[in-house]
């Protein structure tokens, strides 16, 4: 008996099944739609090399003089 992998959805925490699902990672539709939004909305972000920190950051960066 083969065993079905079972996952969380990344934006709600149901379980979900991973096989055959349609919208994975997530458990629906909607699910996959509030999540592209955030990014839309810039509620996510993904930082490059040549990024500005932010001043939290900037407290955390040793200068050698």
């Amino acid at each position: 008996m083969e065993e079905k992998i079972k996952a969380r959805c990344p934006r709600c925490g149901m379980v979900i099944e991973w096989e055959g699902n349609a919208h994975r990672p997530f458990c629906s539709e909607r699910c996959k739609l509030i999540d592209l939004g955030r990014w839309i909305d810039e509620e996510y972000r993904v930082l490059g090399e040549d990024s500005p920190l932010s001043t939290e950051e900037q407290g955390d960066v040793i200068r050698e003089e």
